[in-house]
């Protein structure tokens, strides 16, 4: 097989590595056919112009034998891209799923996946024709528990950012299939109310949001063991929610305009054996100070 139809093979493979990702509401090839775009644009030599040759140097074409051989050929730009594609494929066959291969391109391609990605227990689906009304005051938290209660009857510890302290009130509600989230809420010095919700990563979706401006990535604790990557939802934008009463039954289905998010998920102190949770902040006004919060969770 030569090295033109070995770095075919592997195109092939990757788009069909795209076909086969759970990618909803998005053609797998369109993805797949991005990635691979990237990857050659990656590996495109780039051209520097050759030297000018001295006249003097130059034979004289009638002096060169017949049999002499023909200038050296570089390595074929093939091969290049069969070894890159190749490196490629082994971390994705590591076992890397979709939002992973997203987190290790560079950030333009996070962009252009970021419309069908499922982050945790939310799902994130870009609608540039989404239209939402300015965002309405935080809610607060319904029928208060202490923290100690909540964590009993929800099954996992709530983590409590110490940015922002000891919660106010916290509050326990069931999101689809009877999963629990937790919702912690503070009233901010300025008087504003600051809300975290806290549901296991692994839950059905539960929170959908449709946005018309891509989320900012924010890596979090670079370099330690349970570093992770955030997404800040600068803009207002659509939050759908299903949630179950009290005895499980009763799907009620609600819709609201949510105000800057920053969504991330947390496995606990050290990367430890705590349960691994998505949380998701609202309320506070900048990046810069919800990444404080997040990297300050216990």
């Amino acid at each position: 097989m030569s090295d033109e139809e070995r770095a075919e093979e592997l195109g092939e493979e990757l788009r069909a590595l795209g076909r086969g990702m759970r990618v909803p509401d998005v053609d797998g090839e369109t993805m797949a056919e991005r990635v691979l775009a990237q990857l050659l644009a990656d590996a495109a030599p780039v051209p520097t112009p050759a030297p000018t040759p001295d006249p003097a140097s130059v034979p004289d074409p009638a002096s060169v034998p017949a049999s002499a051989p023909g200038p050296v050929l570089v390595p074929a730009r093939a091969a290049r891209l069969r070894r890159l594609l190749r490196r490629r494929w082994r971390a994705v066959a590591a076992g890397f799923s979709g939002l992973l291969v997203a987190l290790v391109l560079t950030p333009p391609v996070r962009a252009a996946v970021a419309d069908w990605f499922d982050f945790g227990g939310v799902q994130v689906r870009y609608d540039p024709k989404a239209t939402p009304s300015p965002a309405a005051r935080v809610p607060g938290c319904a029928d208060p528990l202490s923290i100690e209660e909540a964590a009993r009857q929800a099954g996992f510890r709530p983590r409590v950012p110490a940015e922002l302290g000891a919660p106010d009130r916290v509050s326990l509600a069931w999101a689809s299939a009877g999963r629990p989230v937790v919702s912690l809420c503070w009233t901010d010095s300025d008087g504003s109310p600051v809300r975290l919700d806290e549901f296991p990563a692994g839950l059905d979706p539960a929170f959908s949001k449709r946005i018309r401006h891509m989320p900012e990535w924010v890596p979090l604790r670079a370099g330690e063991l349970n570093e992770s990557t955030g997404l800040w939802f600068a803009e207002p934008h659509l939050l759908r929610f299903r949630m179950l009463d009290g005895q499980g039954a009763g799907w009620t289905e609600s819709a609201r305009t949510a105000g800057p998010t920053f969504l991330w998920e947390d496995s606990g102190r050290g990367g430890g054996t705590d349960e691994r949770l998505t949380l998701r902040l609202e309320g506070v006004a900048s990046v810069e100070r919800a990444k404080a919060v997040a990297q300050s969770v216990r």
